[in-house]
């Protein structure tokens, strides 16, 4: 018996197999995806925007303002020795001073106030004082009146020689105040942590009492500024 003829084989060519047509697959489910995914993105973003605007309208948050409203100088002593070899500065200040708390929905717990009055020409120490702890509410204002600031000790040579000439101005003489202390912001049931503050005001010009009765210092020209940086969520002051 003749055996059968073998079929022939055919074998495809490798560079024929990489370019053969591959079938497609559908990746719409995919995009969709993603694209819904986007899309939330883009509403929670814009929820967030709206959301802060509205609460930044509502609780629009201001500085707290500081008013020095009256300044009497009762004593302003500089007497030298005799060999001049020392200096004296005797001194006692009377101060009306008040806060004023502008916002609606915050409120600021001030811890007690270091009070230092200095010349604003040459920085010269002239008397220090304290102001008592306090609550300050929302749309509220508070007065201290008759916060006293005194000093009663030596000066050396050049601290004499700079003040001298300021007491002597027959116009008067520029003082300026600086407030320190911590404070905490209330917001509702949220808190800030204390910080330090500082409440600076400039441009008061006083004169030497003469006799007994003491001399008004005009304040009519001081501006008191509040160094207040505190964090509520992404707000700062």
């Amino acid at each position: 018996q003749t055996a059968a003829p073998k079929k022939p084989t055919f074998t495809t060519p490798r560079h024929a197999q990489l370019n053969r047509p591959q079938p497609h697959h559908r990746n719409r489910p995919r995009r969709n995806y993603c694209c819904w995914t986007i899309l939330i993105i883009l509403i929670l973003i814009l929820l967030a925007a709206i959301t802060g605007t509205v609460l930044y309208v509502l609780y629009r948050r201001h500085r707290p303002s500081f008013t020095l409203a009256s300044f009497r100088i009762h004593r302003l002593n500089l007497t030298t020795s005799a060999d001049s070899a020392s200096s004296h500065l005797s001194n006692l200040f009377n101060l009306t001073i008040s806060s004023k708390n502008p916002n609606a929905y915050l409120s600021f717990s001030y811890d007690p106030f270091t009070v230092s009055c200095v010349s604003s020409d040459g920085d010269v120490f002239l008397g220090n004082g304290t102001l008592p702890a306090f609550f300050s509410g929302s749309k509220s204002e508070t007065t201290f009146r008759g916060v006293a600031v005194a000093t009663s000790s030596d000066v050396d040579a050049e601290t004499m020689n700079g003040l001298r000439p300021e007491l002597k101005k027959k116009k008067g003489f520029l003082l300026k105040v600086e407030m320190d202390t911590r404070v905490m912001v209330k917001m509702g049931s949220l808190k800030s942590k204390k910080v330090g503050i500082r409440v600076t005001c400039d441009g008061i010009k006083g004169i030497v009492p003469k006799g007994k009765s003491p001399a008004v210092a005009n304040v009519f020209g001081a501006k008191c500024e509040v160094d207040l940086r505190i964090k509520i969520w992404r707000w700062t002051f």
